[in-house]
Formats: C-alpha cells, sequence, structure tokens
C-alpha cells in the first residue's frame, strides 16, 4: 500500500496540472479570434456610400469600412441566393459541390465551415435566412429568423445572439439578412426622394426606375442598422476587440443585369473586414479575390493550415482540397494581388420563369471579362423578363427611340455566343470587344482558363445545365416548367 500521504500530493499534484491544462486551454480561446460574418442579400456591391453610391444611407458600412479594409475586386461565381452561401460556407465551387442551380442541395458528404471550427472548438450558429441543403453538411446552430420576409411583424430577433457573444468559448457567428431582397418591404423610404437620387448608366431612366431605387435604398439602410446591432452587442460582450467582423453584399440585386447574370454588377461584391490590431483601419486591397476564397482564409487566421482539410468531395482530378485559397497576407497588408482570374456561371433552368436553358459561364482578370452564352440561339428569361407591366417591358418601351441604349437593355435578354469586355474602362461591361482584332489573344487565353476551370469542375456546359433540376431540394420545386414550356402549354390548353 502507498502512503496517504504520498497518495495525497500526487492526487494534488494531479489537481493542479488539470488547473493549469483548464487555465491554458482557457487562454487559447481567449487568443482565437471570433469570427462574424454578416451578408445581406441581393446587394449590388457599389450600393453603400463606401464603395461609391452617395445616395444610399449606410453610416454603419461606412463606419466599419472606417475601421477595416474594404476589397474592391472580391467575386462570387454564381449570383443566386442558395449557390452562393454553399459556395461561401463550403470553399467549393457550384457545380462541384452540387448546389449550381438555385433552390438546390450540396452532394452527400460536402462539409462546411460548420464542421472545421467546431473542431476546433468554436461554437458556430446562424441567425435570419437558411438557404442551404442539406442539414447534414450545413449543422449550424439555428438562432431564429425567417427564410424570406412579409414586411409584418419583427424580420430578426438579433437579441437572440447575446448569450453567444458573452459565452467563453469562441464564436462563429452568421447573421443572415433578408434584405435587400425583394419584395422591398422595409426601411425608412420617407428618407429618399426619387426625384433628387442619381439613375446610374447601367439602369434606364424611367419613373418606375426611381420608384424602385427608393425602395431598395430603404431596405439597404435597414440592413445597415441591423450591422449596427450587431456592433453594439458585439461592444457591450466586450468581444469587440477580438473578432473578425465581416460584411458582405452577397450579389447584385433584382434589377436587370445584376442578379441571374455573369455581370460584374452581379458577381462583384461588397467585402469588408475589420480585425483590430490585425488589419489597416481605412484601407482598401485591390486583389482579385472570390467567395471560395474565404473559408481557407478564416481558417488561416484561427492558425488551422487549410491546405490539410478533405472537403468531403473530389474534384474531376481526385482532389479533396478547398478550391479555395486563403488570402490572410492581403488582409494583413502584406500582398495587394491574389488570384489571377475568378470564374463565373449563371444557371436559369430552375430559377422562376426561367429559360428552359441558357447556361452562362465566364472569366475575369483584372482586366477584361469573357463571357460564353453556350446556348445563345434561346433567349433569356426569368421573372424580370417575364412579368407583365415590370421595370423591363417599360425599359423597353422607353427606349425605342434611343438605337443605342434600346439595343442594351435587349442585351439583357439577346445575347451573342461570347462577350468581351474591358472592365478598367468599362465597369457596367456595356461595349462587347469580342470582334476586336486586336484582343484575340486576349480573349483566348481567357477562354482556354475559362475550359480548364470547367473540366476541373467536372462542368460539362449544357449537360450540366439540363440536369440542373436533380439538384434541387425537391418538394420546393418539384412542378417547375420552364417559361418557354409555360407559354406552350397555355397556348396548347387554349
Amino acid at each position: 500500500m502507498w502512503p496517504k500521504k504520498i497518495i495525497f500530493e500526487a492526487i494534488f499534484s494531479l489537481f493542479l496540472i488539470l488547473i493549469a491544462f483548464i487555465g491554458f486551454a482557457q487562454n487559447q480561446h481567449e487568443k482565437l479570434p471570433n469570427i462574424l460574418l454578416f451578408h445581406a442579400d441581393d446587394m449590388t456591391w457599389r450600393d453603400c456610400g463606401s464603395y461609391g453610391n452617395p445616395d444610399v444611407i449606410t453610416p454603419q458600412i461606412s463606419k466599419l469600412a472606417e475601421e477595416g479594409m474594404c476589397f474592391d475586386n472580391m467575386h462570387n461565381t454564381t449570383a443566386m441566393c442558395a449557390p452562393t452561401r454553399m459556395m461561401l460556407y463550403s470553399g467549393l465551387y457550384p457545380v462541384r459541390n452540387g448546389a449550381y442551380p438555385n433552390h438546390s442541395m450540396v452532394y452527400s458528404g460536402v462539409k462546411s465551415l460548420v464542421h472545421y471550427f467546431n473542431n476546433l472548438d468554436y461554437r458556430v450558429a446562424l441567425i435570419g435566412k437558411v438557404h442551404h441543403e442539406p442539414f447534414r453538411s450545413f449543422p449550424f446552430e439555428f438562432l431564429g429568423g425567417r427564410h424570406h420576409d412579409d414586411g409584418n411583424g419583427v424580420d430578426i430577433h438579433l437579441e437572440r445572439i447575446k448569450p453567444l457573444l458573452q459565452q467563453d468559448n469562441p464564436f462563429f457567428l452568421v447573421v443572415s439578412s433578408n434584405q435587400p431582397h425583394t419584395p422591398w418591404n422595409r426601411g425608412p423610404v420617407n428618407q429618399y426622394n426619387k426625384d433628387e437620387i442619381e439613375v446610374p448608366d447601367y439602369l434606364i431612366d424611367s419613373e418606375k426606375t426611381r420608384e424602385d431605387l427608393v425602395k431598395y435604398y430603404a431596405e439597404i439602410t435597414y440592413t445597415d442598422s441591423l450591422l449596427g446591432v450587431c456592433m453594439n452587442y458585439l461592444e457591450e460582450a466586450g468581444k469587440a476587440d477580438n473578432t473578425i467582423v465581416i460584411f458582405t453584399s452577397e450579389q447584385g440585386s433584382s434589377f436587370p443585369f445584376a442578379k441571374w447574370t455573369c455581370y460584374d454588377l452581379g458577381l462583384k461584391t461588397a467585402f469588408i473586414v475589420k480585425w483590430p490590431e490585425k488589419i489597416e483601419p481605412e484601407t482598401r486591397n485591390s486583389a482579385l479575390t472570390q467567395y471560395v476564397d474565404v473559408l481557407p482564409t478564416l481558417l488561416d487566421a484561427v492558425g488551422k493550415d487549410p491546405e490539410s482539410i478533405n472537403t468531403g468531395i473530389t474534384d474531376s482530378h481526385g482532389k479533396s482540397d478547398f478550391d479555395g485559397k486563403s488570402f490572410l497576407s492581403v488582409l494583413l497588408g502584406e500582398k495587394q494581388t491574389h488570384r489571377e482570374y475568378v470564374f463565373g456561371l449563371q444557371t436559369t433552368r430552375g430559377i422562376f420563369s426561367g429559360s428552359i436553358c441558357f447556361p452562362v459561364r465566364s472569366v475575369r482578370s483584372n482586366r477584361y471579362k469573357y463571357i460564353v452564352n453556350l446556348n445563345s440561339g434561346s433567349n433569356f428569361y426569368n421573372l424580370v423578363v417575364t412579368r407583365t407591366g415590370g421595370i423591363y417591358q417599360q425599359w423597353l418601351a422607353k427606349t425605342l427611340g434611343n438605337e443605342r441604349r434600346h439595343e442594351y437593355v435587349t442585351k439583357y435578354q439577346v445575347r451573342p455566343k461570347e462577350e468581351l469586355y474591358d472592365v478598367k474602362n468599362d465597369p457596367f461591361e456595356m461595349h462587347n470587344l469580342v470582334n476586336v482584332e486586336d484582343l484575340e489573344t486576349v480573349k483566348n487565353e481567357l477562354k482556354n482558363e475559362l475550359f480548364k476551370w470547367m473540366k476541373q469542375q467536372g462542368d460539362k456546359g449544357i449537360e450540366t445545365e439540363m440536369n440542373a433540376l436533380k439538384r434541387q431540394v425537391p418538394e420546393k420545386k418539384e412542378s417547375w416548367m420552364g417559361y418557354e414550356e409555360e407559354q406552350n402549354n397555355q397556348i396548347f390548353q387554349n
């Protein structure tokens, strides 16, 4: 038998070791930064003061920009809500992860930020709009919220995030706003005068345009106020100094030439990051970056090597790593470059009043954008085009006497096989340079990069488009018909 004194000393030593270990673990948690990711819904990247639109009232976004870094070249890959979010959460492009049409789901086995950060002892939660499937790939702790907003009652109970912010463990919180997605039914419309706002060149100035802009801008102001509430709660919890805060505008609005396209108005996104003591305040970075890069960057920021991650699914080359790569050195102000190219795709099959088959693919460098419309013999349809008396129909009528503007409006629906734009000198992609001989080499280089990316993703173009309905959540879209099918069906019934 061991003497009682020796046993007591051994137990006491183990107790001290345990206390030290717990203290070490707590210190490690204190060192790990928290993460708050706030994203808007259907907000065109330039529609806030920090990105050049002085008409939109966004004091909280401007404050965040003053305290952090604005990315001037952050891009999505597809300008639709659900695929965008699943790409952001998984670090994988849409065709590879399976969620490339809207209202879709990723392939079985695909992992997300929830898995990776849970493994690092983060508490990972989401409040607001849920637009991802299935749950086993995105097992967020759900704090409540609507998935669409009808304008009645409280849209999002942000006070529910307080307990999460006040706990000891590090947290990763996603605040997923419904705004400014249509219907535009919230926000201080009385702060805007439709006769005084400036209508951008990429929109057609009409009464309907101005009325819609007022409602859309008011929803952005409402979204801005939600960001302000989150920032105040962070301060109250004493966590502001150790939290990476990200604001992103998601994809473009539902005005023509934005959402559902591969133009920059659809794919480009406002992206602002604040990280006290790490990111230089009031800075901007022009590095070409993409949503798939965000998750690897955040893992890198908390000390986890993103290249060691198995994403749960392989690409066509058999690799199971992220499609994205960390831009931590850009965040820390060490670099002004990241990617040479960013890529885009649009699947209209499955969207409301969408085309039966109108797949679009794109590749963009810092200077040029190449777009291929893989079934250009068809026309592009969506709700914006088909709604009788809607804004697009009014634009067509209003520009009848102006050949240049009418041709621009018509391009939204009737597009050539290929498009090439100088995005530096023509940021809203109004002048197609695809037939300029001096740019033939540029076009071919971009085209080669695009098809190389499609091959790596397993993207077969029209064949992939025609399989889109198989990737949608069955109970949500099982009765879908393309716009032409709907019209033909009506004719047949008549």
